[in-house]
């Protein structure tokens, strides 16, 4: 006669007195081999790591942690091992947590002894076994969460395949945004920024978020990096470009590649605070290649919350931008105006220059000259336009204490 496959069966069970039972329960099947009985978790993870068994009949109250950490950790020390539950609780919280931590079965005490071996045999062939005092209300729960899964992953597939179209399909436009001597109202630089070509409504903001959920984060930022240096030509002599990016994709071999060829002295990288930096000596070397080459760091979001102030502090940019929230009312706010200025100061300190985002109205333009910001960035100075800034354009700027014959300097000059 064949040989009948035997099934190797750990129990994990705090209970002397039970634990025997289900010992004897599985010694006397001849489909069953006991490998081990532990009684607490700790020991359950032992004797699974030493032996392997096939199936793990585990308590899930029992000291140590309990079944939720046996299932976790075998499922990740032991995969092959299925663990089922044995528990005298029968509500749903205590069965989701198992089924949660990888248990593939939930058995509740005062199951028969066939109904425990017919539950361990269906575990090694990946079926599941639920007690009938359970099933109701944990199928109906567990229901709702895969069709909450299936949504989550319809969503997941659809912001990939958007991405995607835009990064094989070439969809990324730029609009560029002119960056203003305060003094001389001479256009010193334009920053790009990326737009998407698609139905989708979502913001640049948006896009770029939904790509890091999906770990497209980096593609998609080289991709729109690229297509802003690719208008660098097209940006009149005496100006930079500047390019947002990510820490990670700064630090990123392709990105220095991708500089290869190009009048780096012309362009600048704005690091923003809404990306944590997780290695700022990483960073740093990143940096210390970009400038040798005549590249400049900008620390965009000054004075919008913590992370900026540990850039500037980490970092030593050669540009400090500051938030919009600061310079929005910085002509009535006594508070703005404090905060603006020592960033001022402190720039002036370390050798950085000063630019002003978010600036809409004259006086706003007024107050920064007075404080000593040297340059501004808003919609009263220029709109995002979609080519680079041209001697055509518009001036905004009033006569006021403005200087036309001033010859500033530029930040990245």
């Amino acid at each position: 006669m064949p040989a009948v496959d035997v099934t190797r069966v750990m129990i994990a069970e705090d209970d002397p007195a039970l634990r025997a039972v289900l010992a004897k329960l599985i010694g006397d099947e001849g489909r069953l081999e006991l490998v081990g009985a532990a009684g607490d978790a700790d020991e359950a993870i032992e004797l699974a790591l030493k032996f392997r068994p096939d199936v793990a009949l585990v308590d899930v109250r029992m000291p140590g942690g309990g079944g939720p950490r046996v299932a976790i950790e075998l499922g990740l020390s032991s995969p092959n091992t299925k663990v089922v539950a044995l528990s005298a609780l029968d509500d749903r919280s205590s069965v989701l947590d198992m089924l949660q931590s990888g248990a593939v079965g939930y058995l509740v005490k005062g199951a028969s002894g066939d109904e425990i071996v017919e539950a361990v045999c269906r575990a090694t062939r990946g079926l599941s076994s639920l007690s009938p005092q359970v099933t109701g209300d944990v199928i109906r729960e567990l229901l709702g969460q895969l069709e909450l899964r299936d949504h989550d992953a319809q969503i997941r597939r659809r912001r990939m395949e958007l991405v995607r179209e835009v990064l094989h399909g070439g969809n990324i436009g730029m609009a560029f945004q002119p960056i203003v001597h305060l003094q001389g109202g001479t256009v010193v630089g334009v920053e790009a920024l990326a737009r998407f070509s698609h139905k989708s409504t979502r913001s640049p903001d948006r896009w770029f978020a939904e790509a890091a959920e999906i770990g497209l984060r980096l593609e998609l930022e080289l991709a729109s990096a690229r297509a802003a240096l690719g208008h660098l030509d097209r940006v009149p002599d005496g100006m930079y470009l500047s390019i947002n990016l990510s820490p990670d994709t700064l630090v990123a071999p392709e990105f220095m590649q991708m500089l290869s060829g190009t009048q780096i002295e012309r362009v600048g990288v704005e690091l923003s605070e809404q990306i944590p930096v997780t290695d700022y000596d990483l960073l740093n070397q990143a940096l210390g290649q970009l400038r040798a080459r005549g590249g400049r760091l900008a620390i965009d979001d000054a004075g919008a919350g913590f992370a900026s102030l540990q850039h500037i502090l980490r970092l030593s940019p050669d540009i400090i931008k500051l938030d919009m929230t600061l310079t929005k009312g910085v002509d009535s706010d006594r508070a703005r105006r404090a905060l603006a200025f020592a960033l001022t100061s402190f720039a002036s300190e370390i050798g950085a220059d000063i630019v002003a985002e978010g600036v809409e109205t004259q006086s706003e333009v007024d107050a920064l000259r007075t404080l000593g910001v040297t340059y501004g960035q808003g919609f009263y100075l220029g709109y995002p336009a979609p080519a680079p800034w041209s001697e055509a354009s518009p001036r905004r700027l009033s006569a006021g204490s403005a200087d036309p014959t001033a010859d500033p300097e530029l930040p990245l000059g």
